[in-house]
Formats: C-alpha cells, sequence, structure tokens
C-alpha cells in the first residue's frame, strides 16, 4: 500500500470530512474567516502532511506550523482553534486509512500520519507559548477602578 497514493486519491472526501468537522466546532475565527478560506488552510496542511508522508521528511511541516502559529497568534487566534484544525483533519484522514488499508497496516499507516500532524502541531504550540511568554498584558488600573469610592 502506498500511504500517499492513497491519500491522494482520497483527498475530496478527507478535506470534506475535515471541512464538515470544523464547521461544527463552531470555532469563531474560523466561521469569521468563512469556509473557503478554512478549506483552503485545511488543504494546505493536507498537501503538506501527504509530502511529509511520501518523502518522510518533517522540515516543510514545521516550518508552516511555526508561520501559521506566528500569523494566528497575531490574528488573535486561541491556539485550540488552530489545533482543532489539525486534529480533525488527522481524524479525516485515519477514517479513510481504516477503511481503505488492511489492519496489518494500520500501525504504519497510522503512525506515518500521526508523526507529521504531531510534529506539526508540537512546533504550533511550542511557536504559541514562545510568543505568549514574549506578550505582557496590561496591568490593571486600579485607581480608575476605585476613584468613585472614596469617602464611602
Amino acid at each position: 500500500m502506498d500511504l500517499a497514493q492513497l491519500l491522494h486519491d482520497s483527498s475530496d472526501d478527507i478535506l470534506a470530512t475535515a471541512n464538515l468537522a470544523v464547521e461544527r466546532t463552531h470555532l469563531k475565527n474560523y466561521i469569521r474567516d468563512g469556509k473557503e478560506h478554512t478549506h483552503q488552510r485545511l488543504k494546505a496542511l493536507f498537501v503538506l502532511t501527504t509530502r511529509a508522508v511520501k518523502e518522510r521528511n518533517l522540515g516543510p511541516m514545521i516550518a508552516h506550523a511555526e508561520t501559521i502559529a506566528r500569523e494566528r497568534f497575531a490574528a488573535g487566534y486561541d491556539l485550540a482553534e488552530v489545533q482543532t484544525a489539525f486534529n480533525v483533519l488527522e481524524e479525516a484522514m485515519w477514517t479513510r486509512i481504516v477503511q481503505s488499508v488492511p489492519p496489518s497496516e494500520y500501525s504504519q499507516a497510522l503512525g506515518l500520519v500521526s508523526t507529521v500532524l504531531g510534529a506539526g502541531k508540537d512546533a504550533l504550540a511550542r511557536t504559541y507559548v514562545t510568543l505568549a511568554s514574549k506578550s505582557h498584558a496590561g496591568s490593571l488600573n486600579l485607581h480608575s477602578l476605585f476613584a468613585g469610592s472614596e469617602g464611602v
């Protein structure tokens, strides 16, 4: 079984399933951006996953995850929203694999997909944490909060 070919041949079904899953989660920023934008993002992630499976190279996936982490962080996305996009794609790929390959090949096929997307999720989370640790919330101005309470 050629996993990369299976994923390529099933791309329309996998992406349709992943898109429906994102819609069901009601992620505020993905709703705001619209279905077509979400589809293009999932498609890019899918293409990188398939490429990494075929080439056995995680570099492009990690670079992409770091880039989208910076972009989504700057746009105010919650890390959980972006992780969900990875997760629904992984679930859709797993479903197709289980439907299409013999059980004796599950461990290799599922392991490859999970390794690629896991590396992406790890890079995404590490980049988010780094960005969040450099970002400081403004301090609360207690004087303004209690200014009307003098003499009470």
